[in-house]
C-alpha cells in the first residue's frame, strides 16, 4: 500500500514540477503516473550506474553533479513515455531541483503522518 501512495505521490510531484517549470510538459495525471515509473526504474538501474561511475565529480561539486545524472535520467524518460516533454537541458535541470525539494517535502510531510 505505502508503494502506491509513494507512487501516487510521485506523480503528483511531477504534475506540480510541470505547472513551475517552463518547457516541462504533462498531458496529465495518467503520463505523469507511468512517467513516475520510468523514472524511478531509470534511477534505480543506469541512474544508480552513472551515479557510481560519476561519484569522485559529485564529490568534487558536493552533490551537485548528482542534479545533472537525475536531468538525464529525465530527458531519458521523456523519450520514453508519451504525453510527457522535456525541452531541453534547463528545464531538464531545473525540474530535477524541484522534484527533489518536492520529494523532500512530501516524504517529510508522509513521515509525520
Amino acid at each position: 500500500m505505502q508503494l502506491i501512495v509513494q507512487w501516487i505521490l510521485s506523480a503528483v510531484a511531477l504534475v506540480i514540477v510541470s505547472r513551475m517549470v517552463p518547457g516541462f510538459i504533462l498531458d496529465g495525471f495518467l503520463p505523469a503516473l507511468v512517467a513516475a515509473v520510468i523514472i524511478g526504474f531509470l534511477n534505480a538501474t543506469l541512474g544508480f550506474f552513472l551515479k557510481i561511475i560519476t561519484f569522485p565529480l559529485s564529490i568534487l561539486t558536493l552533490g551537485i553533479f548528482l542534479l545533472v545524472v537525475n536531468s538525464f535520467m529525465i530527458m531519458l524518460a521523456s523519450g520514453l513515455v508519451p504525453g510527457f516533454r522535456v525541452r531541453g537541458f534547463v528545464p531538464a535541470f531545473l525540474g530535477a531541483v524541484v522534484l527533489a525539494l518536492l520529494n523532500l517535502a512530501i516524504r517529510w510531510i508522509v513521515k509525520d503522518a
